[in-house]
């Protein structure tokens, strides 16, 4: 998961670039980088950290050009190394170009080692630069023409802004997996992550970017091209659940919306008498409003979070994950003291922290915990650019719901079942990837490829079973 952003046609185009990678650091704190072209010229800055630490003054004035991308990053493919951070700048026959990637290429590694075999050489080890390779080998005239024959070659999820001397491109993967809007700050034209950097910057939102579409903003103005074969879209439901920001428009609603929706769903067959519904911030919120407002049950913010600790689940050391749960949250001893609470959360992944929170709860003087879930029990690896971990540290792949109540200490546990999630969403035409609850998987990946994820079982069950939960396109 990471956050991309993109600009053409503005005076202060790195400036401008700088506040929108600010609106989506949530998607992203490991490094962060713009690149701005001023004629021939390429400007680029990028280092580990956040973007507040990156990019100084100093370093802004140095990136000269009216248009720019900029990348956000967490790695999901890839080291965490200053060398898979992006934007990805290369000088080809065609002149320069610059890559920004969201998503996660499932067939990158098979596609890397035939270009190797090629005689490419490669200067990272992220998914992304196959891309550019590819790009570079094509041989057509066009840079739209190599972009369209280079994205044919590879499967997964991608949503991509691409730079060049004389034009930005914004490409979305044809299932529409990660996120990318359509904004326009006066005669400037912006490409983002989510709404909320628009609403920074001050930018209209336009519209979503479609699956499957190819933007070409130039001195011509927009483009709109569709070369790849039309499928269902495969929206995924975790930036709903739990990545994007509430106050971003995305897949066709609104985050807070729909996370109150989720919510209410959770309260409707929960027949629980407590006291208080404490969400888990900042996540939690929404699906906690939502369930205080469908039970009756008062809403209260019993926990506090010190926003100045990085999100847990997306640390990438396993010790700083721990440390930072202790730094994170803190509850407000005299409010929940002889109380019976309802703790709402949006997912358990390994429910250390769930564990932590519950205990903290109890050490204050809370008489009952009861622990509430806004999504299904996540199941399964994400191989679409979430970084969820292996399937087994997911506690939910290999323990029963009764068996994590006992875990976590709490006096009962719930979650929102699939078919409540389809009901929240309230549309008949389900067009979500679900397949971290499910395990249906829709694009296929290459059978010989060593994947991680699986290690809980032995190489060849892990390829019986991964066919079995793969379902054929």
């Amino acid at each position: 998961m990471c956050g991309i952003f993109g600009i053409y046609n503005h005076k202060d185009a790195a400036n401008i670039t700088y506040l929108g990678l600010y609106a989506l650091q949530h998607r992203g704190q490991e490094s962060a980088g713009i690149v701005c072209f001023d004629m021939d010229r390429a400007y680029s800055h990028k280092q580990m950290g956040l973007v507040s630490d990156v990019f100084t003054a100093d370093v802004l004035k140095t990136l000269k050009g009216t248009k720019a991308i900029g990348h956000v990053r967490y790695s999901t493919a890839g080291s965490s190394d200053i060398k898979n951070s992006q934007p990805l700048v290369v000088e080809y026959l065609k002149g320069y170009l610059a890559l920004v990637h969201n998503g996660n290429l499932t067939n990158a590694r098979l596609i890397r080692d035939r270009l190797r075999d090629a005689g490419s050489i490669f200067q990272t080890t992220t998914d992304s630069e196959v891309i550019i390779h590819l790009i570079a080998r094509a041989q057509s005239s066009t840079i739209l023409e190599r972009l369209s024959s280079a994205l044919h070659s590879v499967e997964g999820s991608y949503s991509l802004i691409f730079l060049t001397q004389n034009e930005l491109i914004a490409v979305r993967d044809p299932y529409g997996i990660r996120p990318l809007c359509l904004g326009r700050l006066k005669n400037a034209q912006v490409v983002s992550s989510e709404s909320c950097a628009f609403d920074l910057i001050e930018a209209e939102f336009i519209r979503e970017i479609e699956p499957g579409e190819i933007l070409v903003i130039n001195e011509n103005g927009i483009q709109s091209f569709f070369p790849f074969k039309k499928v269902q879209p495969k929206y995924c439901i975790f930036e709903l659940i739990y990545f994007a920001r509430p106050d971003s428009f995305m897949f066709g609603r609104t985050v807070y919306t729909i996370r109150k929706a989720f919510g209410r769903e959770l309260a409707k067959n929960d027949n629980i008498i407590a006291d208080m519904v404490i969400p888990i911030p900042d996540s939690g919120i929404g699906a906690a409003i939502g369930y205080s407002q469908e039970s009756g049950i008062p809403f209260e913010l019993g926990l506090i979070r010190n926003h100045y600790v990085g999100r847990t689940f997306i640390e990438p050391e396993p010790s700083i994950r721990h440390f930072g749960v202790k730094l994170k949250h803190n509850a407000i001893h005299d409010l929940v003291k002889g109380k019976r609470i309802v703790v709402v959360d949006d997912s358990i992944v390994r429910a250390t922290t769930s564990k932590k929170i519950i205990s903290m709860f109890r050490y204050y003087g809370a008489k009952e915990v009861h622990f509430r879930v806004s999504s299904p029990p996540t199941k399964y690896p994400c191989f679409y650019g979430i970084d969820t971990p292996s399937r087994k540290q997911l506690i939910a792949s290999s323990h029963s719901v009764d068996e994590i109540k006992t875990y976590m200490q709490c006096d009962s546990l719930r979650y929102l079942s699939v078919e409540e999630m389809k009901q929240a969403l309230g549309r008949g035409d389900y067009t979500f990837c679900d397949a971290c609850f499910t395990g249906e998987y829709f694009i296929p990946f290459p059978m010989d490829m060593d994947i991680e994820q699986m290690e809980l079982f032995s190489k060849e069950t892990a390829l019986k079973d991964l066919r079995h939960m793969i379902v054929q396109r």
